[in-house]
């Protein structure tokens, strides 16, 4: 579960029903296949003509999340970049489970995502999970000088308008329109600890649940730390919490931090906190602005997919397909 602001951002995917006749568009929720070797694909024979048991379905999370190292405790990512103390309430993953979560969440490979964390307790493929993917930017020092100048709301239309006028290249791509609904939580800006975070509210085309993208940026002596929550607009208050714990327990390590900039040597960025939120970040790397840079697969088909990794069945893609 993206945001106007983030290249680590990510959104729900339309509905595997309606995108069924359709070319396969980049980054669309995949077939089972796609995103685990061996699977077999859809209405192919072999597999078992009975639907899955609720233990079945067990068993193929639990296989799932043992192959994510999934932790606590103080972590660090990158290169001695910047360190997570993340409480028992928190699980984290490093690259390698990053880029299996994010696959089978419908996403090519390549993400070079440095980590995600998830809620304790439930799994990342679990209809009831969300997780926050973690990035790094390094293009200068982020001068914070234009954060008490900005007029968010105005921001808020250009942005909206900009989002509209791509919506021609996004569906030219394959991807669907959006439009940008508005804040789910205005932008904020901590001076003293170098931290901003906002939410937007997204609506896709084809999609009835609209799509919320939670942003976190730290900034350091470089560039900045990206933290994008991913998530529908259905657990708004349940991000917006459990982000507001993120923030406090995500630092740049000694060396790397916001105070450590050295103007002699040193890069400056050429943009300030309000491209960050605007977005102008992501449009280099040609990202529609960050707003499709991940995918949220429909859960039951991240389900077919790993049971019919393991033998399962025909019928199951059948009645996620709508074919049954």
């Amino acid at each position: 579960m993206l945001g106007l602001g983030a290249p680590a951002v990510g959104v729900v995917a339309p509905a595997p029903a309606a995108a069924e006749e359709q070319p396969a568009a980049p980054g669309a929720a995949a077939p089972a296949g796609a995103a685990f070797a061996g699977t077999a694909a859809p209405g192919q024979p072999g597999g078992a003509e009975q639907e899955p048991t609720a233990a079945e379905i067990a068993a193929a999370m639990q296989r799932f999340d043992a192959g994510l190292n999934l932790r606590s405790g103080k972590v660090t990512v990158g290169d001695d970049l910047a360190e997570l103390d993340v409480p028992e309430a928190f699980r984290f993953t490093g690259p390698e489970g990053a880029e299996k979560v994010l696959m089978a969440w419908g996403n090519p490979p390549g993400s070079e995502a440095l980590g995600m964390l998830f809620p304790a307790g439930v799994s990342p493929i679990a209809d009831d999970s969300w997780g926050v993917v973690i990035s790094y930017v390094e293009e200068g020092h982020v001068e914070d000088d234009d954060a008490k100048e900005i007029d968010f709301g105005e921001l808020l239309a250009e942005m909206q308008k900009e989002t509209s006028e791509e919506n021609p290249e996004r569906k030219k791509a394959g991807f669907p329109a959006v439009r940008l609904v508005g804040w789910a939580e205005p932008p904020h800006y901590d001076a003293a600890t170098r931290k901003l975070f906002w939410a937007k509210e997204l609506e896709f085309e084809g999609n009835e649940d609209r799509t919320l993208n939670y942003s976190i940026r730290v900034l350091g002596r470089k560039g900045v730390l990206e933290l994008n929550a991913v998530s529908g607009m259905k657990q708004l208050a349940t991000v917006r919490s459990e982000m507001q714990r993120v923030l406090g327990f995500v630092e740049f390590k000694p060396g790397n931090r916001y105070e450590d900039f050295n103007p002699d040597i040193d890069q400056v960025a050429a943009y300030g906190i309000g491209a960050l939120v605007a977005g102008k970040v992501a449009a280099k790397a040609g990202l529609f602005k960050g707003l499709l840079a991940f995918l949220l697969a429909s859960k039951k088909l991240v389900i077919a997919g790993l049971l019919a990794a393991v033998g399962g069945a025909k019928v199951i893609w059948d009645r996620v397909r709508g074919r049954a």
